[in-house]
């Protein structure tokens, strides 16, 4: 299935800066810090697995 990294790119991002812009930049940079550019995936991205588990291990985290 294609595109489940951006889902849940935008879902971390959605879920942890509730609307503010300012939230979600940092959100991204903090993403690509930790190896994961949000500007790389669309919906059409084939999934890597290791990112995959690497974006849920951040969504707990982050909770």
């Amino acid at each position: 299935m294609a595109g489940k990294i951006k889902e849940m790119i935008d879902l971390i991002v959605r879920q942890r800066a509730d609307g503010n812009p300012m939230l979600e930049r940092v959100i991204k940079s903090k993403l690509m810090l930790k190896g994961v550019n949000p500007k790389k995936f669309d919906s059409n991205t084939p999934d890597d697995p290791a990112i995959l588990q690497k974006l849920e291990r951040m969504m707990h985290t982050l909770k």
